[in-house]
């Protein structure tokens, strides 16, 4: 038997990315011993690379809607400040002569 590790998240968030990361160790680890010689790379990454980037975006997902209730507890930002007449880059260039 191997060893055991303990892994304590302190935010459902974490809680979330070592289920799922503990999920997807085990899927690889089935697939690439399931594959034929000369196929454990081809198949093991074809599993990996959608399920990386699942993983990351349910992780994106979750700490958005994680943060949401805050922001919308802090109500609207201010909108952004315009630009000062004459600050540079806001008035029209002159003709080109020659």
């Amino acid at each position: 038997m191997s060893p055991r590790t303990t892994f304590h998240a302190e935010t459902p968030l974490q809680a979330l990315l070592l289920e799922q990361a503990l999920l997807l160790a085990k899927q690889l680890e089935a697939t690439a011993d399931g594959a034929p010689d000369g196929q454990v790379l081809a198949q093991v990454e074809a599993l990996a690379v959608p399920a990386a980037r699942e993983l990351a975006r349910q992780a994106v997902q979750a700490t958005l809607q994680a943060q949401a209730p805050a922001v919308e507890k802090k109500g609207r930002r201010a909108a952004a400040a315009r630009a000062a007449i004459g600050a540079p880059g806001t008035r029209a260039r002159p003709a080109a002569t020659s």
